[in-house]
């Protein structure tokens, strides 16, 4: 026990004075020895008095409903980015939605519009029932190890509604961490298209 206790001690000692030379090296020292806030981090400014401190708000320029082009998926069904202006289409209400208008499935192709895609037709939520005086998340022998999934048909998903809530526009931004993901997509067509409703159940059966 008491040779476990001083390896870790020694250990612990490397970590501390491998970390402590690191540190020194990315952060400014005062006149007094010690490391300044406001060379910590990314923000360069003092940490209690944030008043002031705003990152990059971005700009927002878009063009116009209609005369966009698509943006590339940022992985595999994920939410696709706005690629035009959402100015007068905020706030998102329930019974106010422009985005409606245009990318419901019976007039997306007439507008040249990406329509709503079927997974938002759906419910993927399991029956609620009271079992032994517990209420839980339903499912008998016929649905095990399977989605719960039930068709809407041509109704959107109330739990749907709020579209901003996963897509949003595109910004000119500046970021002091380069995003360095790749995205691997099984497919061009995924690039730009969903088939979440196919494969939401994938590797669940």
């Amino acid at each position: 026990m008491i040779k476990k206790t001083i390896l870790f001690a020694i250990v612990l000692s490397f970590f501390a004075v491998a970390c402590n030379e690191g540190g020194s090296k990315k952060a400014d020292k005062g006149d007094d020895g010690f490391v300044s806030e406001e060379s910590l981090g990314l923000r360069k400014t003092d940490l209690y008095s944030e008043n002031s401190t705003e990152g990059d708000l971005g700009v927002f320029d878009a063009p116009a409903a209609g005369k966009s082009t698509n943006i590339e998926r940022s992985f595999e069904n994920a939410p696709p980015l706005i690629p035009h202006t959402v100015e007068g289409f905020l706030p998102i209400k329930k019974d106010q939605n422009l985005c409606l208008a245009c990318h419901m499935p019976n007039v997306s192709e007439a507008v040249k519009a990406t329509s709503i895609p079927a997974s938002h037709f759906m419910n993927f939520r399991p029956e609620i029932k009271e079992v032994g005086g517990k209420v839980v998340a339903y499912q008998d022998d016929n649905t095990k190890n399977t989605v719960t999934q039930e068709s809407l048909g041509d109704k959107l998903n109330n739990a749907r509604f709020n579209c901003s809530q996963c897509h949003v526009p595109q910004a000119n931004i500046t970021v002091e961490v380069k995003n360095t993901f790749v995205a691997d997509f099984r497919n061009e067509q995924s690039k730009n298209k969903s088939n979440f409703a196919d494969v939401v159940d994938e590797g669940v059966k």
